[in-house]
């Protein structure tokens, strides 16, 4: 891999615009951040121009799940920030993921949507007993994956546990981003579906999002360098 850097996103998980801003400083190797529900509920699209004046690539993970109108006006508004990715949820349904890839393809934005599939907070058991969904997990995230294609989608975000099926089913140009991503030496938290660094890549994944192991490291430098040294010597 030329540039395991660049296949890491890492999500602006803080509270206040200050310490969005503390952190980009500190890590200047880093080209592609998330804003999150937290740190834009704090401070508003004032966060992505910062990133932009820095020159930073965007990932507004706001997980858009409206009716179809509602959701068109609020990918409308994230286009003209400039933003490069833009999550929305599969299940907002087929009309939905039309419209939304419509509007995309009629501002001939480069701006990508990804379908959300399932959180990866959420297991086959939470699945099966509390969204009492009769599906097994994989296929569930496969369905909703495939739903998204179909519509015009760019991507998916899905766990990289999923990866290796939706990379194999949707295509080479189906964009996959995978949270749940965690090196053997970090702890897990609330995810429950979750692979290496390495082991996400080699399944499939085109980008990574991998947060507390390095923002909440006691040196993020450290742990972001250790990531990506992982990265370039076994993938």
């Amino acid at each position: 891999m030329k540039d395991p850097a660049a296949k890491i996103i890492v999500p602006l998980d803080v509270a206040s615009e200050t310490a969005a801003i503390a952190l980009i400083d500190r890590l200047p190797q880093v080209s592609f951040w998330k804003v999150g529900l937290q740190l834009f509920v704090s401070c508003g699209d004032r966060i992505l121009e910062v990133l932009r004046e820095k020159e930073k690539k965007i990932f507004l993970d706001l997980k858009f799940h409206d009716i179809p109108n509602t959701m068109v006006g609020a990918i409308e508004s994230a286009i003209d920030k400039g933003v490069d990715l833009i999550t929305i949820h599969a299940t907002a349904g087929k009309k939905a993921l039309e419209k939304a890839a419509e509007v995309s393809k009629k501002n001939n934005s480069q701006t990508k949507l990804l379908a959300v599939t399932l959180l990866t907070s959420i297991n086959s058991r939470e699945l099966a007993f509390d969204l009492k969904i009769p599906l097994e997990l994989p296929e569930y995230v496969l369905q909703l994956a495939i739903l998204a294609k179909d519509a015009g989608i760019d991507g998916a975000v899905c766990s990289p546990l999923e990866a290796e099926q939706l990379r194999r089913v949707c295509g080479d140009d189906f964009l996959l981003v995978c949270p749940g991503v965690r090196p053997n030496w970090s702890e897990t938290a609330d995810q429950k579906r979750v692979m290496t660094p390495t082991q996400a890549i080699a399944a499939g994944a085109d980008y990574l999002v991998i947060g507390r192991p390095i923002i909440a490291a006691e040196d993020p430098v450290l742990a972001w360098e250790r990531i990506c040294q992982e990265l370039a010597e076994k993938v």
